[in-house]
């Protein structure tokens, strides 16, 4: 029977700076899009908040402007 198990391969040592530069890029390109992901979320929040404070505002002002006698 034909073992399916291979042993360790002899890396280069242009082979092992290759995969270590390639893990590099790999993990700036997962740090920026956490990064990015998170600043997303951030202004999201912001846009969530504002349109709130907006909604709350607004008709209460235009109520007590339109309702000088209570």
């Amino acid at each position: 029977m034909g073992s399916t198990y291979k042993g360790k391969q002899k890396l280069s040592a242009e082979q092992r700076e290759a995969r270590i530069k390639a893990a590099a890029e790999r993990e700036a390109r997962a740090r920026a899009a956490r990064e990015r992901s998170a600043r997303m979320k951030k202004v999201f929040t912001v846009v969530v908040v504002v349109i709130l404070i907006l909604g709350l505002t607004i008709p209460t002002v235009a109520l007590s402007v339109l309702r000088p006698g209570l």
